[in-house]
C-alpha cells in the first residue's frame, strides 16, 4: 500500500474524513434518539431494579454515563503511552472504532427485559466513541504541518456536523413516517419505536464503513520496541509533567480551576438536556418524540451562530469577559429550567442552550491555548485539558444522578448546577481582576 507522507491532501482530507464517519454518535445516540428512546422503554417504570438496586431511570443512566468517563479517564492514558511507545497508535483507534459502532448497532436489541445487557451496549458504544476519538485526534500533528493543522481541522469539524445531521434528519424521516419507509410494528412493538431501533443500526453502519476510508490512508507505524510495565505509566507521567508546569503558570492554573468548576455543569447539562426534555416538559399527544428531536436541531444550528457571535464579542472585550457572560448566562438559563413545562418553553431553552453552547464550548479551548507557555509539546496540555473535561464529566453526571435518585426530579439537579456556573463566573472575574492588575 501506497504511504502518504505528512501534509499531503488525500492523507489529511481521509483523517479529516474520520469526523464524517464518528459524528453520527454524539448526535443521533448521546444527545437525539436513544434519550427519547430509553425514556419510552423505561416509562410504565420509571424506577428500575439494577444489579439488586432500584435506580431512577434518568439516575441510572447518568450514574452510567459517569462510569464510562471514570473507565476512559484511565485507560485512555495508559493506552496513549503504549501507542507512543510501540506505535499501535493505528491498532488502538481502530479497536476502538470498531468497538463502538459494533455496540451502536447492537442497541437495537436493547430492551428493558434485558437492561443490563442493553447498558452494557450503551457503556462500550461511548468506551468506543471516545476512545477512538482520543488517539484520531493525536494523529493531527504528525500527518499535517502546523499551517495546516487549523484548516484542516476545521474541515473534520465541518464534515462531521453536515454528516450527522443528514444521518438525524434521515432518522427523524423514518420516525415520523415509519409507513413511508416500509417498517411496521413488530411483536407489539410500534413502528416509530422501531424506527428508533432502527435507527441505531444505521449509526453503527454508518461509522464503521466511513471509518474504512481513513484507515486505508492513515500510517502504522508499528515499532519492535517490545512491551515493559514501565510505558503503562508513561501517559500518566506526561500529565504530571504539565502539572508541574501548570503550577508554575498562575494565570494558567487558574483559569484550568475555573475552567474545571463550569465544565461540571456544563457538560452535564449537555448530555441529560434531552432526558430532561423527555421526562419533565408537558407534551402534546403525538408530539414528544418530533419535537425533541427538533430540539436537537434547534440546538445544533444556533450553536453555530453562538460559536460566531462569542467570537465577535471576545474580539472587542477579551475572552475571560465573555466567558464570565457565558457562565452567567448558563446560570440564568439553570434557574429558567427548572420552571419550564411546556413544549414551547422547551424550544426557547433549546435555543437558549444552542446559543451558549457553542460560544462556550469554542472559547474554552481557544482561551487555554492563549494560556500555554512557549512548548513544543502542545500535545501533552491538550491531553491535560481533555482529562480535566472528562473527570469534570465524572462529577458532573455522579452529582446529576445523586440529587435525580434522592430527590426524584431532574429539575432539583438544574437548580443545583445554576451555583456551578456563578463560581466558574466569580473564579474567572478574579483572574481578570489579575491579569488585569
Amino acid at each position: 500500500m501506497k504511504i502518504y507522507q505528512k501534509g499531503d491532501k488525500k492523507l489529511l482530507n481521509a483523517w479529516a474524513f474520520y469526523d464524517w464517519a464518528n459524528s453520527v454518535y454524539p448526535l443521533v445516540i448521546s444527545t437525539a434518539v436513544f434519550p427519547i428512546y430509553y425514556g419510552f422503554i423505561t416509562e410504565s417504570n420509571k424506577y428500575i431494579e439494577f444489579l439488586g438496586y432500584n435506580f431512577k431511570n434518568t439516575a441510572l443512566i447518568s450514574f452510567v454515563t459517569a462510569v464510562a468517563f471514570m473507565l476512559l479517564v484511565i485507560i485512555i492514558p495508559i493506552l496513549s503511552g503504549i501507542a507512543d511507545y510501540t506505535g499501535k497508535r493505528k491498532a488502538f483507534m481502530k479497536f476502538f472504532c470498531f468497538m463502538g459502532s459494533i455496540s451502536t448497532i447492537s442497541l437495537y436489541w436493547f430492551e428493558i427485559d434485558n437492561l443490563t445487557l442493553g447498558l452494557a451496549y450503551y457503556f462500550f458504544a461511548m468506551i468506543g466513541f471516545w476512545g477512538s476519538l482520543a488517539f484520531y485526534n493525536s494523529y493531527l500533528p504528525e500527518i499535517a504541518f502546523k499551517n495546516q493543522q487549523d484548516a484542516i481541522s476545521a474541515k473534520g469539524y465541518s464534515l462531521g456536523y453536515f454528516g450527522s445531521v443528514i444521518l438525524l434528519v434521515f432518522n427523524l424521516l423514518m420516525v415520523n413516517f415509519p409507513d413511508f419507509f416500509g417498517i411496521v410494528s413488530d411483536n407489539n412493538v410500534q413502528a416509530p419505536i422501531m424506527a428508533m431501533k432502527i435507527s441505531f443500526v444505521t449509526v453503527g453502519i454508518w461509522w464503521f464503513v466511513f471509518s474504512l476510508y481513513t484507515f486505508y490512508y492513515l500510517p502504522s507505524h508499528n515499532t519492535t520496541s517490545k512491551f515493559n510495565s514501565k510505558i503503562v505509566f508513561n501517559g500518566f507521567k506526561e500529565l504530571y509533567k504539565v502539572w508541574e508546569v501548570v503550577k508554575l503558570h498562575s494565570y494558567l492554573k487558574s483559569y484550568l480551576i475555573a475552567f474545571f468548576v463550569y465544565s461540571i455543569a456544563l457538560q452535564t447539562v449537555i448530555l441529560v438536556a434531552i432526558y430532561f426534555g423527555e421526562q419533565e416538559i408537558i407534551w402534546a399527544e403525538g408530539e414528544k418524540t418530533g419535537g425533541l428531536i427538533i430540539s436537537i436541531l434547534i440546538i445544533q444550528l444556533i450553536a453555530i451562530v453562538g460559536a460566531l457571535v462569542s467570537a465577535k464579542i471576545s474580539e472587542k472585550y477579551g475572552n475571560i469577559s465573555t466567558l464570565i457572560i457565558l457562565n452567567l448566562l448558563w446560570a440564568v438559563l439553570c434557574f429558567y429550567g427548572f420552571f419550564i413545562e411546556s413544549s414551547n418553553e422547551f424550544y426557547i431553552a433549546a435555543g437558549l442552550v444552542g446559543l451558549v453552547m457553542g460560544g462556550i464550548q469554542a472559547l474554552s479551548r481557544s482561551t487555554f491555548s492563549k494560556f500555554l507557555p512557549k512548548t513544543d509539546s502542545t500535545t501533552s496540555f491538550f491531553s491535560f485539558y481533555d482529562v480535566t473535561q472528562k473527570v469534570s464529566i465524572v462529577i458532573g453526571m455522579f452529582l446529576f444522578g445523586a440529587i435525580d435518585q434522592i430527590t426524584g426530579s431532574m429539575r432539583n439537579s438544574m437548580l443545583f448546577f445554576m451555583t456551578f456556573f456563578f463560581i466558574g463566573a466569580f473564579l474567572l472575574i478574579k483572574l481578570n481582576k489579575k491579569i488585569k492588575a
